[in-house]
């Protein structure tokens, strides 16, 4: 079983703040730092650290060869990663004093996945293989249904949610990682976790679901068989929740691969999350087997 994580990859220039900025208000930065980030990275350097041997498809600008130098040094495999003409994706990121984000986002080469260029990729897997996707690339509703035809199980983290998601048929997807917001967008307007979960069930009776809800925690269902596991918070001090949910995601499909049981898969996640935030950066925060293990 090979799993593809077909993303994308962004530097993130991270500006730490007293407060998230108002319209028409000019602030002083007091920090500023610049870091390999973007889901799709972020997720595959998260199942490369808890021991998934990981492929990484989507395209970087010609300013991107650092992304293949941090591949590299985290067994991150790059064969199907493209350079292209042009600037790679970034975002611009403040971190206010409470350890909160906000994230600014130019897609850059991130947006210039080709149907042919997905063709390729997807002719390395087969049924059964693993493909996991977020929402940062443009052509996800066709890279979805191609990886669909190939019987593949498909990984969604619906983030960001918006308008582009409408033209994916997301029936086609086995797993959701989505937080409470994206969970109450996806399912019509809830806020409430047993409510968007219960929707969840009703629109997508033969998928898995995990939500993640901040401080309080998170929960696994698994609409078909209905066993369910709630996971509370692991409390540390926050430094930066950037990757924290990227990370979850991707020590949560480690613990799949694994076949461990949910609870202790929930737990190993929680644990790694509570890692990441307690450190500054995306990918650069993102724990390791070892370092998981040990806290565990």
């Amino acid at each position: 079983m090979k799993v593809l994580d077909f993303g994308s990859l962004n530097y993130d220039y991270v500006y730490n703040v007293d407060h998230m900025l108002l319209p028409g208000e000019t602030q002083a930065s007091t920090g500023m730092e610049t870091f390999c980030g973007g889901k799709g990275l972020n997720q595959a350097m998260a199942l490369a650290k808890a021991g998934v041997p990981v492929y990484l498809a989507g395209s970087i600008g010609e300013e991107g060869q650092l992304f293949l130098d941090i591949c590299k040094e985290n067994q991150v495999n790059t064969e199907l990663l493209r350079q292209i003409p042009g600037k790679s994706g970034h975002t611009i990121i403040q971190i206010d004093k409470n350890a909160q984000n906000s994230i600014l986002l130019f897609g850059g080469a991130n947006r210039s996945q080709s149907r042919e260029y997905i063709d390729e990729v997807l002719a390395h897997f087969e049924e059964g293989d693993v493909i996991l996707l977020q929402n940062e690339i443009n052509e996800l509703p066709y890279i979805c249904q191609k990886a669909y035809e190939k019987k593949m199980t498909i990984v969604l983290n619906p983030s960001p949610f918006d308008s582009a998601l409408d033209a994916c048929d997301m029936s086609k997807v086995s797993i959701f990682l989505l937080n409470e917001i994206e969970g109450a967008q996806i399912a019509g307007g809830s806020k409430e976790p047993e409510e968007i979960l219960a929707l969840m069930k009703e629109k997508f009776p033969k998928a898995q679901v995990v939500l993640t809800l901040g401080g309080d925690g998170a929960i696994y269902q698994n609409n078909e068989t209905g066993e369910k596991v709630a996971q509370p918070c692991i409390p540390v001090q926050a430094v930066d929740t950037t990757a924290a949910g990227d990370t979850f995601t991707g020590y949560f499909i480690a613990g799949l691969l694994k076949d461990m049981p949910k609870a202790d898969t929930m737990r190993m996640c929680a644990v790694a999350s509570a890692i990441a935030v307690s450190r500054k950066g995306a990918t650069a925060s993102i724990p390791s087997v070892d370092e998981v293990e040990a806290k565990l």
